[in-house]
């Protein structure tokens, strides 16, 4: 479910259970030799998804276990609901799997089943849901008393055309810290550098409580505690954003990783799927 700007709504996981999304051979209990993955998580990434399951069907039954099946199907994060319409990505022996070649901004949904060296097929895992958004690694932001402030901006989308579409060659911009367009500038106030909100309806907060030892830490965007008050850059430490865009909040987040005299480096990931809050992990 979305985030209105208006109404923040938390999204939530897909409880509706579906039937074995393939069944090669008879699916019947008493012929299916090994269970199904009992967990599913995912990392979302860049135009991929990373799924990972507990690998209970082999390491409990390594005599009868022969591999995995991985599907994807569409999902309706406003409805919380996974399509009907399901596909095999592929196939493997290890408890995880990257699906790549997917669109930025578009939820998915997930599953996984385990076969038997008979080729039985067994039940669903617990259905995951999970949206890719673009990121990138290494960005350098100067302050903006340094290079007369020409790399000191960040915004990690503008609707230029004011039309809500995404256009990948207006993401993750560092420019001037004078345009006003910015989501974040980087300022130097007693000898600390500040990531200050910018352009107006940009707001952000520190996430967690601890450092975080990358930015895929980062799972959902928090729905309250949001700031437009400068906040101090600390190395290994997350923010996550919270912009408004017509009737729906985008969220972004960086991870800091670096912090010199005069200059940040940070990661930055931005779901492009308006009123999504998922920006790395899903966990349950």
């Amino acid at each position: 479910m979305r985030r209105l700007a208006s109404l923040i709504l938390l999204a939530l996981a897909p409880t509706a259970a579906l039937t074995a999304c393939y069944d090669r051979g008879v699916n019947n209990p008493s012929v299916v030799t090994v269970p199904a993955p009992a967990t599913l998580t995912s990392v979302s990434l860049n135009g991929a998804i990373y799924l990972s399951w507990d690998d209970t069907p082999y390491l409990d039954y390594q005599s009868d276990f022969s591999h995995y099946a991985v599907y994807s199907t569409s999902y309706d994060l406003d409805h919380n609901l996974c399509g009907t319409s399901w596909a095999e990505e592929g196939t493997t022996v290890a408890p995880a799997f990257l699906v790549g070649a997917l669109t930025n901004g578009v939820p998915m949904c997930f599953a996984v089943t385990a076969l038997s060296v008979d080729d039985y097929e067994s039940a669903q895992s617990p259905l995951r849901n999970d949206t890719p958004r673009p990121d990138a690694r290494n960005i350098v932001l100067y302050e903006s008393d340094t290079l007369g402030g020409q790399q000191s901006g960040f915004r990690f989308w503008l609707d230029a055309n004011n039309n809500g579409q995404v256009d990948a060659n207006e993401l993750g911009l560092v420019g001037p810290s004078g345009t006003g367009t910015n989501d974040f500038v980087l300022t130097d106030s007693g000898g600390a550098l500040w990531l200050t909100p910018q352009r107006a309806g940009v707001t952000m907060q520190v996430y967690g409580s601890t450092p975080i030892a990358d930015l895929t830490d980062i799972d959902y965007a928090p729905d309250s505690g949001y700031t437009r008050g400068a906040i101090s850059a600390a190395p290994l430490w997350g923010y996550v954003f919270q912009t408004t865009v017509g009737q729906y909040y985008m969220y972004g987040a960086i991870r800091v990783t670096a912090v010199g005299p005069r200059y940040v480096i940070l990661d930055w990931s931005f779901q492009t799927d308006p009123g999504n809050p998922e920006l790395i992990v899903v966990k349950r």
